[in-house]
């Protein structure tokens, strides 16, 4: 209520309730969110107000960096928070060039009081589990805590052939004393997709959207996969120096690797579904580093009080990866760049070999990428009459580095060092104890563009100033009773780059790169959740964004609506106590999304969609220890839907899928 922002957080408790199994299935409980994928692999990608937020720049207790990239177990998490909007000056500039539209922040699970949890769980068409969740506090007035989570799946999807294994494992120590606190968390993660369902590429503008394939159809070749571990280490301190004033440091780590080998169809007939296919190779490893230092504090003067925060962060992040991509070999020994296949009758194929287009060593993948990103940021919270009125101002000057190197030679191929400032203002007025007005003005920051390197490109390397947003936003909040509900309105512009024409003599076909583009979203958000009453629980809420291109190339595409974002989208859950069954909760969502484009010309659109999840939790006490039982159902009808047109690819949605579990609780 006092901050002016929309900001939503997701707890431990309902990520165990509802059986979320990655970082997507919470979110699927937030209307300003819609859950996608990386282009071509099985990484999630979050599409926040209509902008995209990569896993690379989901931070981990306020730092980017460490969290494991392309799909993330929830089970180890105490809250996920969701901020809408820009972020750069809260969390400073994602490394990964996303979050332009919103930022997600993941709290470790830490001890808190003695808790010793097992559940079992099973899910799909055979995919078994289970997790423990334990941890105490010891020592003198409880000083030392310790937590331990483990998480094991293994089993096939509801997608036909598709398999997921999943090994996680995480660990926090904690000491807390006098006006000390100080934490370490360690976290582990392995996961495997055999044969995952792909996305969809249309070979041009010119083609229908396709029929939808079965809910559980898989047109992936069988010897695609992915395969992901990560493993790092963060470290928290916090002292009080002195009453209402605070000093912190925090620093970890992240060690990645990751190995990919894909086939993304692409179609060529929508109406029979030819397609071709060809196969792409993708060893990568990460070594990440993120560090920040701070002080807070609170203190009154002339009668209004004054909330500082001053500090800065760092974020260096080394990425080594290689790819290797090409068709297949034919009946008689010739080479083909790509293999036929068809999205309703799927041709499975030997797994192509010797292939032609290589960069870098496969075994030993040559550094790609340095990145660099610090920052120092300042702001005050000025509080008048007793508190009711809230003004924030802040400023955060960043500094970004940008490395990026051959893979053949392996030596530094561009260099990009730029600066910017990225200033916040904000306003939060509070009438009464339950009403809430904020409004805010705050600036996203991501890398710019640098110029590709084609027979046709005049400006090939240039490297452009970073990419700026201006976010503004006005709002209401409401508590009443245990309801709490937030409305929102948003504007917020993002430059886009593209080819502009510039033909010569020499080169009648040349174009430059520039980046003269926008991309303006705006729209409304509803949010509300809570109890209204002891036996109904609600959480959900919708929103409507208008997505429109602006001064595109040529401006043939002016004024159309933005590629791959919705018009508007729905999410509503509910809770239901039955009065004659106390010990059970019926449990219902529904998830609606609008149309959407899949090209820049408008001519490719989605249908909108609605998908309903049903399921019921019993508890009930064996031996004075309560075991909850529950029963859920996503896609409860098995509806067949292209959930998804971002990035001009067409993801098809999940089929029915049947979950269960036990937990018990000593």
């Amino acid at each position: 209520m006092e901050t002016p922002f929309n900001v939503r957080n997701y707890t431990a408790q309902l990520i165990l309730d509802q059986q979320s199994e990655t970082l997507g299935e919470v979110l699927e409980n937030d209307p300003s969110v819609r859950v996608t994928q990386g282009f071509g692999n099985q990484s999630e990608l979050f599409v926040i107000r209509g902008f995209p937020l990569a896993g690379d720049d989901v931070a981990l207790d306020g730092l980017y960096g460490i969290t494991p990239r392309q799909l993330v177990s929830p089970e180890l998490y105490d809250r996920v928070q969701v901020l809408n909007g820009s972020s750069a000056f809260l969390f400073g500039a994602a490394p990964g060039g996303s979050g332009l539209g919103g930022g997600i922040n993941l709290i470790p699970k830490r001890a808190e009081k003695p808790l010793y949890r097992a559940t079992a769980s099973y899910a799909g068409d055979g995919l078994w589990g289970g997790a423990i969740d334990a941890g105490t506090r010891f020592g003198a007035d409880d000083a030392f805590g310790f937590r331990v989570n483990g998480v094991y799946r293994d089993g096939n999807t509801a997608v036909d052939d598709e398999r997921r294994s999943v090994r996680v494992g995480g660990a926090d120590l904690d000491f807390r004393s006098g006006p000390g606190r100080f934490f370490l968390d360690f976290g582990y993660e392995d996961q495997r997709v055999h044969q995952p369902r792909p996305q969809v590429r249309l070979a041009n503008t010119n083609l229908a959207i396709p029929r939808v394939p079965g809910a559980d159809a898989n047109y992936a070749q069988p010897w695609a996969f992915t395969k992901l571990r990560d493993i790092y280490v963060l470290a928290r301190a916090e002292v009080d120096v002195a009453p209402d004033w605070t000093v912190y440091l925090a620093g970890g780590m992240r060690d990645g690797r990751e190995d990919g080998d894909y086939a993304t169809p692409t179609v060529t007939n929508s109406t029979t579904g030819a397609a071709t296919q060809a196969r792409l190779f993708v060893p990568r490893e990460d070594n990440n580093e993120s560090g920040q230092l701070g002080v807070r504090g609170k203190f009154t003067l002339a009668g209004t009080s004054h909330a500082i925060s001053l500090g800065g962060t760092l974020v260096l992040a080394e990425n080594r990866n290689a790819f290797a991509s090409g068709g297949y070999r034919t009946a008689n020994g010739a080479f083909a760049t790509t293999t036929p296949t068809n999205l309703y009758a799927p041709v499975a194929v030997l797994r192509p070999v010797n292939l032609p287009g290589t960069g870098g060593d496969l075994t030993n993948p040559p550094r790609a990428t340095y990145t660099e990103f610090g920052s120092i940021f300042a702001s005050d919270t000025i509080g008048l009459f007793d508190d009711r009125v809230l003004i924030t101002g802040g400023v955060r000057q960043q500094k970004l580095v940008v490395e990026s190197f051959s893979r053949t030679t392996l030596a530094r191929a561009s260099r990009y060092d730029r600066s910017a400032t990225t200033p916040v203002v904000g306003v939060v007025v509070r009438p009464t104890a339950s009403v809430s007005l904020y409004g805010n003005r705050i600036e996203g920051l991501v890398q710019g563009p640098t110029a590709p390197t084609n027979g046709t490109i005049l400006n090939p390397g240039e490297i452009f100033a970073p990419y700026r947003t201006t976010q503004y936003e006005v709002g209401a909040k409401w508590e009443i009773r245990r309801m709490t509900a937030t409305l929102s309105l948003f504007r917020t512009e993002q430059p886009n780059g593209y080819s502009l024409g510039t033909p010569t003599a020499a080169q009648p076909a040349a174009t430059t790169f520039v980046v003269d583009g926008r991309q303006r979203n705006q729209g409304i958000e509803l949010g509300f959740n809570g109890e209204p009453t002891g036996w109904l629980r609600v959480i959900g809420g919708g929103t409507i964004n208008d997505a429109k291109l602006r001064r595109t190339a040529g401006g043939l595409t002016d004024g159309n609506d933005a590629i791959g974002v919705p018009d508007y989208q729905i999410n509503l859950g509910l809770e239901v106590v039955p009065p004659f069954l106390r010990a059970a909760t019926l449990t219902g969502r529904v998830v609606q999304t609008g149309h959407q484009y899949l090209d820049a010309t408008n001519r490719q659109r989605l249908d909108d969609w609605t998908r309903f999840d049903l399921g019921v939790r019993y508890i009930l006490v064996a031996d004075e220890h309560p075991v909850t039982l529950r029963v859920s159902a996503e896609n409860i009808d098995n509806r067949r839907y292209w959930t998804s047109a971002f990035g001009g690819y067409l993801l098809q949605g999940q089929p029915r899928t049947v979950k269960a579990s036990l937990t018990v609780e000593y």
